[in-house]
């Protein structure tokens, strides 16, 4: 009995189609992390020795470090994104993924009871909720505001600049210093957001349980993993069709862009303000993980890890940013533990590696140097003519046609 196959103009196998190799490797590695907890859930029910020292190894802190590694993943296919195929090398996400985290850190620290003020407050002597903080007694408005406040600001830091065609490393000194701004301006507001001592998450409630208890970060794991899924599909979206080409030709040539007719700033706007959107939820996801937010999130070191995360993985291609978050996230983690006093000479030389023997990365080099290294192995080299030139009729012809003309123009002339 045969199995039906997709119609060749089906939405499926269009969809087919549309994936490639790097998709289905990330929509495993998807299904991985997201069937992570039930099997540990299993295990611990199991009397199995491999489950205790599971459980011993891997117990729920590690399972939350993976979830804010993931929610890193999200902000860095934003990078990816602008810097990979737009060519916007964006040193200051931070100030959006800060952003995000702020407003979901607002909504859990007004989950008290009626009337009551959060904790730093009256050591101010604040004595009424400030206006800025009213509208995060709601769930849904607080999501909003973690996508539209920090893609609203990108959108409107982007026009000042793009405007002005400002672009290259121009662009990239500008949002530094917009970055250390912001920074400044965090810190210097200790009656409504508590200065430089953040707001707390961990000591929340959440739909009246701790945020920091399993239940509720096993939740947030799950939801990161899913946000990672949705948001590298719209990324995915984005970057193919006649979109993701033209943002392609804006990296590559800006100025024949604009002599075709079209005018680069309200693209590069439009994905600048995508890319900072995508910040805030990946901010926001990291936050309620990590247990608190302050102004220190907006460090410009953390600003240019992020576009390192995604010169490990490999730039204009997805799968890097996230393979790439996650390898030097948990290689940080790793040697950070195993050898404290020299771990960042580990780091050091990694990036100095892929940036001399790796410059696309590794799933850059994956692609143009490593599959057909082993898709060719064992086989005969491919010749770099036609293998049936010398037997081509037309070839033929016109090489008998020459010697002919040669043996006419050698005779002598009478």
């Amino acid at each position: 009995m045969q199995t039906a196959s997709p119609q060749p103009n089906s939405p499926l196998s269009k969809i087919l189609k549309w994936l490639g190799w790097g998709d289905y490797a990330l929509f495993s590695a998807v299904v991985v992390f997201a069937l992570i907890p039930v099997i540990i859930g299993l295990l611990s029910l199991s009397d199995w020795v491999v489950s205790e020292w599971l459980l011993n190894n891997m117990p729920f802190l590690r399972l939350r470090l993976m979830g804010r590694f993931i929610s890193l993943a999200i902000v860095a296919l934003g990078i990816d994104l602008i810097w990979g195929y737009t060519g916007l090398l964006s040193l200051g996400h931070g100030i959006f993924f800060a952003l995000g985290g702020y407003a979901f850190a607002m909504y859990l620290n007004l989950q008290l009871p009626e009337g009551q003020l959060p904790d730093f407050f009256p050591l101010y002597g604040v004595e009424q909720l400030p206006l800025l903080w009213q509208p995060f007694h709601s769930l849904p408005i607080t999501f909003l505001a973690m996508l539209i406040v920090p893609g609203a600001i990108a959108g409107l830091l982007g026009y000042l600049i793009f405007r002005n065609r400002i672009k290259g490393v121009y662009f990239s000194i500008l949002t530094q210093a917009a970055l250390l701004v912001f920074y400044n301006f965090f810190n210097g507001q200790q009656k409504l957001i508590n200065g430089t001592n953040g707001l707390k998450t961990d000591t929340q409630t959440f739909f009246g349980q701790l945020a920091s208890s399993d239940n509720v970060q096993l939740l947030f794991y799950e939801f990161s993993v899913v946000a990672l899924l949705l948001i590298y599909l719209l990324c995915r979206w984005l970057t193919s069709g006649r979109f993701g080409r033209l943002l392609v030709a804006i990296r590559d040539d800006e100025t024949r862009v604009r002599f075709t007719g079209y005018d680069p700033t309200g693209f590069k706007v439009l994905v600048f303000g995508i890319s900072g959107a995508i910040a805030g939820l990946a901010g926001g996801l990291y936050t309620v993980q990590t247990g608190i937010i302050t102004p220190s999130i907006m460090d410009v070191a953390f600003s240019i890890e992020m576009v390192i995360w995604v010169a490990v993985g490999g730039r204009a291609t997805l799968v890097g940013a996230v393979l790439g978050t996650l390898l030097v996230r948990l290689a940080q983690s790793s040697l950070s533990e195993q050898f404290p006093a020299v771990w960042l000479f580990f780091q050091g030389a990694l990036f100095l590696i892929v940036v001399t023997v790796l410059p696309n990365g590794i799933v850059g080099w994956w692609q143009q140097q490593g599959w057909p290294l082993i898709r060719n192995f064992g086989r005969k080299p491919k010749l770099a003519t036609f293998p049936s030139l010398e037997s081509d009729p037309l070839v033929q012809q016109e090489r008998q046609q020459f010697t002919d003309g040669a043996e006419e123009e050698s005779q002598p002339k009478p």
